[in-house]
């Protein structure tokens, strides 16, 4: 039998024998995926669960929000916010940035995510996703700002996406390549089904 890795397994390997990733950097991108699994759900219910439709409220951008797309903020959210791994978050769906409460303990990371992309499409049954990426907080910066988000790339210590279609995939990166898990629904795990993506050199059709 082919021997399947699971993408606790593959953080794990990146933590002990890459380097890649402290214990902290891990637990965070497990909560990420977690909460990717969670919207997952929801978002596969749809009109059977009352999640279409729009929500009555506007993002930041001006845009319409979809229930779904406060729905997922709130999942992301509220996995997030107590796990001691984070100091702030940001989100698309907000207007302003939200410092981790002082009833909770404060870690080193920042979170930034588009907690459903392409949620225009969700009445039409298109695929959607979610985008995040994990910045280093700056050293000694105090109070959480706006202006604490504003890093160079170099700050980047993981970034991903999962897209909801007919299969649930979460691609990662947290600098050894990029990664693609595809979550298996039966046994409720991201398992790694493809190493080291690379866009072909050449090639007639690229889309996502």
């Amino acid at each position: 039998m082919t021997r399947r890795t699971t993408l606790t397994q593959f953080l794990v390997e990146q933590q002990r024998a890459a380097h890649a990733i402290k214990p902290e950097l891990r637990l965070l991108i497990e909560v990420v995926a977690r909460a990717c699994k969670a919207i997952a759900v929801n978002v596969g219910k749809g009109a059977l669960a009352g999640m279409l439709g729009s929500a009555g409220t506007e993002n930041i951008q001006g845009e319409t929000q979809k229930k779904l797309d406060v729905i997922s903020n709130d999942i992301l959210m509220e996995a997030n916010e107590w796990g001691g791994h984070l100091a702030g978050m940001a989100s698309e769906e907000m207007e302003t940035i939200h410092e981790i409460p002082n009833r909770y303990p404060k870690g080193e990371y920042l979170l930034l995510f588009d907690p459903l992309d392409g949620s225009s499409n969700i009445d039409v049954n298109v695929s959607i996703g979610t985008i995040f990426s994990v910045l280093k907080a700056p050293e000694n910066m105090g109070q959480v700002s706006e202006q604490s988000f504003l890093l160079p790339g170099t700050e980047q210590v993981a970034a991903g996406y999962a897209v909801y279609g007919p299969t649930t995939v979460f691609v990662l990166t947290v600098g050894t390549g990029v990664h693609c898990f595809t979550l298996d629904r039966e046994m409720g795990s991201w398992v790694l089904t493809q190493s080291n993506m690379m866009i072909p050199v050449d090639t007639q059709e690229f889309a996502i």
